[in-house]
């Protein structure tokens, strides 16, 4: 059998995990997703952060917007992602009252008029992810724009992974970071908390 490289077995896994979260019913996504933010708004490291840095989920993803707005109303100060040129992005300021724009991608994202959020001053980012395993990677979109902004990040980080995507092994290279937190409907993973 012939070898293949990590960017191919993560191309396989995407496909797989891909397929599996299309299967998913709307029920089903809705009570996984309750699920998992009340675990997420059970982290101390959420509450103890003066900014969050969270992203807005799309098709079978967690539908995060509710969660966003949540935590505004309570006075939560909120970043979303917003893509740049370089498959970089930056963080702005999520404000209810100004309209979310698609992206390239069709992915909400804040205007360019909303307030610019240096990463320095985020003290918890929810990181997106196709599915998780046990040690704390996980597997995104594979546009990379997460890979690029977490290495200069020293806050905590957490990702939510649907119980039927956790996986024991995902692969991972030497560029890519785990979180400190992965949340599944159960709670977090008790293998990550030190």
């Amino acid at each position: 059998m012939p070898s293949t490289t990590i960017t191919e077995d993560k191309a396989r896994l995407r496909a797989q995990v891909r397929s599996r979260m299309a299967a998913f019913s709307p029920d089903f996504l809705r009570e996984s997703d309750h699920a998992l933010f009340q675990h997420l708004l059970a982290l101390p490291q959420l509450w103890e952060a003066d900014t969050l840095f969270l992203f807005l989920g799309v098709g079978a993803e967690p539908d995060t917007l509710p969660l966003i707005r949540r935590l505004h109303s309570e006075g939560r100060r909120v970043a979303l992602p917003r893509c740049l040129p370089g498959r970089r992005m930056e963080c702005r300021l999520y404000d209810p009252d100004v309209p979310l724009l698609p992206s390239a991608f069709g992915i909400p994202e804040p205007s360019p008029l909303c307030p610019l959020v240096e990463r320095e001053e985020i003290g918890f980012a929810l990181v997106p992810a196709l599915c998780c395993d046990r040690r704390g990677y996980r597997l995104g979109q594979g546009g990379g724009y997460y890979d690029r902004w977490l290495p200069g990040f020293s806050g905590f980080r957490a990702a939510l992974c649907r119980r039927a995507l956790l996986r024991d092994r995902v692969p991972a290279e030497d560029h890519d970071q785990p979180v400190q937190a992965v949340i599944t409907e159960d709670g977090p993973l008790p293998s990550l908390q030190a």
